[in-house]
């Protein structure tokens, strides 16, 4: 909103300003940039997303912010060129959040589909894995069981027989 409110401002100057001189002059003042401004890009870590920060300079050496002599100029024309330099901090900002927001809207993005890729087929896969696993280890038992009992039942007799045999040679 304040962006929107400095550039609407800044246009409604230039319009004015536009109205008030020729084309040809106007052109002919702003033909020439005076001053030098730069954006130095640094990067913040929101939510491990590298974000950027944005930090608006005016350059150093660079005079005032009017390209022209004010002797055949308005001072509409003053005036816009004022309010489009106000302008630059909001819209530097305004850029700023936008780029984090898309930054932070595609880590949420991939995220989501992580997250879905987890419910959806990791987490079913490692279920019947573990359905699996716990039927074979069951089987596996049941197994184990049915072969000691079998054990069991082959010792038993062996002593049976042993039993018998030594009451038959102690009989005889």
């Amino acid at each position: 909103e304040q962006a929107e409110a400095a550039l609407e401002s800044a246009y409604q100057n230039f319009i004015i300003a536009r109205a008030v001189m020729s084309e040809s002059t106007l052109a002919e003042a702003l033909m020439i940039p005076q001053q030098s401004v730069a954006v130095k890009v640094k990067n913040r870590n929101i939510m491990s997303v590298n974000v950027p920060v944005f930090d608006f300079q005016k350059e150093e050496g660079s005079g005032d912010i009017y390209p022209y002599g004010t002797a055949f100029t308005s001072g509409e024309l003053d005036s816009a060129m004022n309010s489009f330099s106000d302008a630059m901090e909001p819209l530097l900002r305004l850029a700023e959040s936008e780029k984090t927001a898309q930054l932070l809207a595609q880590e949420i993005e991939r995220t989501r589909r992580r997250v879905n890729a987890l419910e959806n087929v990791m987490i079913p896969n490692y279920q019947e894995t573990i359905k699996f696993i716990a039927m074979k280890l069951e089987e596996n038992e049941r197994a184990s069981t049915t072969r000691l009992m079998k054990v069991k039942d082959m010792v038993l007799k062996k002593t049976i027989e042993e039993k018998r045999k030594q009451d038959e040679a102690a009989h005889a």
